[in-house]
């Protein structure tokens, strides 16, 4: 028998140990055809399956991994509201009338996960509550303005601003200076929602295959050729949901998507911790290298950061993302920190979502830029429609201009880390 391994040890999730039954998928065993092959497993591309499916498209998704494996079964769990910046400061940019209808796009995105997960019967640990906070002192004005802004000009009426002492009072700890809380959004164990949404595509009758990689698409005769080590499948178009993980596959993609590590750490839980998170909202903190932690259902909490740490580790993971726990609550110095892992998450130069058709009948969608448990999902729903000759919002995401990061190949990472290290020192200032 093999010796066990604490979770720490072999970087197994919090979410992998609680999932439950989690059931496996062939690998593609030689070559086929079908109307539309997905790449990537993850919420992008089974929401695209499952809704093509649906609509009596034939579909073939193929992931490397298993599904889960990726971003989608291993984030923070927190749905959001509106898109990556506030609605304010893309009214900015973009106008309010482009803004609005990506807000309003967003709570497309929101209602469609939580009656797509009720319809299905899969229950993902929706906890409602989701909490801005501020690090540093000064931002009263802009966090009081948002709550404002979002009932009058947006018509959410489900922010409300914290002075210093009700946020200390609702996040158990006086590390923050304000916030906004908000109601109307909540967080979920996502890799259940990723187990329930592979079932529910598989029985619609899209062909599911775990353990494939694409190895390569190109064209031939007018139709699309994707490429793996078992065999090739012909389509009629193609969708790249790979996200972070694209690799050297597709190169736009890569040009525009760039991985980003994030780790995570779960505690023992907090029996003897009542004042910590009362309300059992998540919470995001206005670091550029962003701090985002909840309470579980079992009462533990989940805490997680995006620092780029020197060794792959997962006991030197634990043990970073144990001393950012320890500085926003003290009191937890001596809880054990029973798991922790980490992932690549996609991130975009305007961290706005990348939607492109990158060469004749492929489509790339990713780039949500640690937004998009709701937006990925609303995505591959959006994709579907797209192909079936529905009304879709798809576009208002492909008309985003989406610059490529700077460097080339060889110089991305490179500058990425710099940029964020460089972030990261200034978040401490």
């Amino acid at each position: 028998m093999d010796q066990w391994q604490s979770p720490i040890a072999t970087g197994l999730s919090w979410y992998q140990e609680t999932v439950g039954e989690r059931p496996s998928y062939p690998a593609l065993d030689g070559s086929g055809a079908v109307d539309v092959v997905v790449i990537g497993g993850g919420f992008t591309g089974l929401q695209a399956a499952y809704n093509l499916a649906a609509s009596g498209v034939t579909v073939a998704l193929i992931e490397a991994h298993r599904f889960g494996d990726g971003a989608s079964g291993r984030n923070g769990g927190q749905m959001g509201t509106g898109q990556r910046w506030w609605p304010e400061d893309l009214e900015k940019e973009l106008g309010y009338e482009r803004s609005r209808a990506l807000f309003d796009m967003a709570e497309n995105a929101k209602r469609h996960l939580l009656q797509f997960a009720e319809t299905q019967g899969i229950d993902m640990d929706y906890m409602p509550g989701q909490m801005n906070v501020s690090h540093k002192r000064g931002h009263e004005k802009e966090y009081r303005a948002n709550a404002e802004i979002a009932a009058e000009r947006y018509g959410y009426g489900h922010l409300a601003f914290m002075d210093a002492r009700e946020t200390a009072d609702r996040l158990g700890t006086r590390d923050y200076y304000c916030g906004v809380r908000d109601l109307g959004t909540g967080h979920i164990h996502p890799l259940k929602l990723l187990v329930g949404l592979a079932r529910v595509a598989h029985g619609a009758g899209a062909e599911l295959y775990e353990m494939t990689k694409a190895t390569a698409i190109r064209r031939s005769g007018g139709k699309i050729m994707v490429d793996t080590p078992s065999g090739t499948l012909t389509a009629d178009r193609v969708l790249i949901a790979t996200n972070a993980y694209i690799g050297e596959l597709e190169p736009i993609t890569a040009a525009h998507i760039m991985p980003i590590g994030s780790f995570i750490a779960a505690t023992a839980p907090l029996d003897d911790f009542p004042s910590i998170i009362p309300g059992g909202e998540a919470v995001c903190d206005s670091r550029f290298v962003v701090r985002y932690f909840r309470k579980s259902r079992d009462n533990r909490l989940l805490f997680g950061g995006r620092e780029v740490y020197s060794s792959k580790n997962p006991a030197d993971t634990a043990e970073a993302i144990r001393q950012q726990i320890v500085e926003t609550y003290p009191a937890l110095k001596n809880i054990p920190v029973t798991h922790a892992w980490g992932g690549n998450v996609g991130i975009t130069m305007p961290r706005q979502p990348f939607v492109r058709e990158v060469m004749p009948g492929v489509t790339s969608i990713g780039g949500y830029s640690g937004h998009g448990v709701m937006l990925s999902n609303y995505c591959g729903k959006l994709y579907a429609e797209m192909l079936t000759g529905n009304a879709t919002e798809l576009e208002q995401l492909s008309q985003l201009a989406i610059p490529p990061f700077p460097g080339g190949r060889r110089m991305r990472s490179p500058l990425l880390f710099l940029a964020l290290t460089w972030f990261a020192l200034r978040d401490r200032l």
